[in-house]
């Protein structure tokens, strides 16, 4: 018996078969594969086979399997690969193929796909090969029989270098805005909407009719502004306020007297915006402010949270459990009944030495004594344990949260910000800001904020204002 031996780097490069006359019965070929979501997605789209038992994870959560599993061809597809690239390989001709599923394959599976020649019919190059996919725990999921014609003239090819496929989940920005449609205006103070980017957004927002806007700022600048981006400022309301620390001040005032319903900061900086809110008696909340961002990237089949990037620099274990109650109330917000929260650290174990395992370990513990509620938790988890079933299940990690957090929390700011514009200037992901903890919602923008990011920001801030209205904070 002559197995296929493993390639060499030398072979990296190249494809190759073999032909018949080198082929005994025995021989054999194996590939591994661990099965992801975008595997999962991927085959739904090149097959139109959109059966809501392997792309609709809450169906699936409904159905004997308790979960999306693959399409059974998917793992038919691994044992053509290896025909058609190890054994025989190159010139293969598929004459015919047996399968039987005998168990389902889930994400974070991870598969080895065997083929071994079992006859051999010389006369017309053909061979029958034994076919079986074996997961990780040693379950047979699939097994059949192939028949081939295998190739009688040698090939050796450069591999070919396939196109990057990526699934384009993007919109999340129109999902939103969408999704609060039905709800009526409500009034924002936007504080020194003094640059190009504020004031079109607020006034955008308005057409939108997302917001009725109270624009604070000293009149003349933002005419003139107005004037040179084309705008009308018509209709609009105008509070004047000498300079930036005024129109923070005033945004307050008019929030402490009911007047509006959010406040949105403009081209002003955030100590400086944040400051009168946090001097406010009657818009502070038990709760501490806590930044979330709700983003959405390609390669991540859901809209998640990322707390606290913005807002609190180095959190105490007390004010973290405040960013993990503000994070599942947005949650909630945003229809996740039990959003699973990942609280994120370098590694998945206690170190004594890191200090952000150790208020993980306290955060979860927390929560199995009832005094953070409406989510699962689970730490430390490293990034990823907390978004990979398939790295989790590598480490050995069983968890409800693993694999699929709804909320990502970091440790401090640092670490969050630098991962949230990761996200955004590599990972394609579309986000939205809002800080919560007071007693309206407060959108919390960046210079470098998108037009659609902050039009989605004060889709949140609708969101939650109309929360607050039966249920206040």
């Amino acid at each position: 018996m002559s197995n296929l031996m493993p390639e060499t780097s030398d072979d990296l490069g190249l494809i190759r078969n073999r032909v018949f006359d080198e082929i005994a019965i025995g021989d054999s070929a194996t590939i591994e594969r661990t099965l992801t979501r975008e595997d999962i997605q991927l085959f739904a789209i090149l097959s139109g086979d959109v059966n809501p038992q392997h792309v609709d994870p809450e169906f699936a959560a409904s159905t004997r399997f308790h979960g999306v599993i693959a399409h059974g061809m998917w793992g038919g597809a691994l044992i053509s690969a290896v025909l058609g690239t190890r054994l025989p390989g190159p010139g293969t001709i598929y004459l015919g193929q047996t399968l039987r599923f005998r168990a389902p394959v889930r994400i974070g599976d991870t598969l080895r796909i065997t083929v071994e020649v079992t006859a051999r019919e010389p006369e017309h190059k053909r061979l029958t090969l034994a076919c079986r996919c074996i997961n990780q725990t040693a379950v047979t999921v699939i097994e059949g029989e192939a028949d081939v014609i295998a190739p009688t003239e040698r090939i050796v090819r450069p591999r070919a270098t396939l196109p990057e496929v990526r699934l384009n989940v993007g919109a999340g920005a129109t999902r939103l805005l969408e999704f609060v449609k039905p709800l009526t205006a409500i009034r924002m103070a936007v504080v020194h909407p003094c640059d190009e980017i504020s004031l079109n957004a607020a006034l955008d927002a308005h057409a939108l009719g997302l917001i009725e806007p109270v624009l604070i700022a000293p009149l003349h600048r933002l005419q003139a502004l107005a004037d040179k981006l084309g705008r009308s400022l018509a209709g609009i309301q105008i509070e004047e306020a000498a300079h930036s620390h005024a129109a923070a001040a005033h945004a307050v005032d008019m929030a402490d007297k009911g007047l509006v319903e959010a406040i949105m900061k403009g081209s002003l900086h955030t100590d400086e915006f944040l400051g009168p809110i946090v001097r406010s008696s009657h818009l502070r909340t038990k709760r501490r402010l806590t930044h979330c961002f709700l983003m959405q990237t390609p390669s991540y089949p859901r809209p998640f949270i990322l707390t606290d990037a913005a807002v609190n620099i180095a959190p105490t274990l007390e004010e973290k459990a405040d960013i993990v109650r503000n994070a599942i109330d947005l949650a909630h917000a945003v229809g996740v009944a039990e959003p699973r929260v990942a609280i994120l650290a370098a590694v998945e174990t206690i170190n004594a030495k890191m200090p952000a395992t150790l208020d993980a370990a306290a955060l979860c513990k927390m929560a199995d004594r009832g005094q953070i509620s409406g989510g699962l938790l689970d730490g430390p988890l490293a990034f990823d344990n907390a978004v990979s079933i398939a790295a989790a299940r590598i480490k050995g990690i069983v968890s409800p949260v693993a694999g699929q957090a709804d909320v990502l929390v970091v440790p401090d700011l640092e670490s969050g910000n630098l991962l949230a514009k990761q996200l955004e200037y590599l990972g394609d992901a579309e986000s939205a800001g809002i800080v919560l903890g007071a007693r309206l919602p407060i959108v919390l923008t960046s210079r470098a904020d998108s037009l659609a990011s902050r039009l989605a920001s004060c889709a949140l801030a609708v969101l939650l204002a109309h929360r607050y209205r039966l249920n206040p904070p």
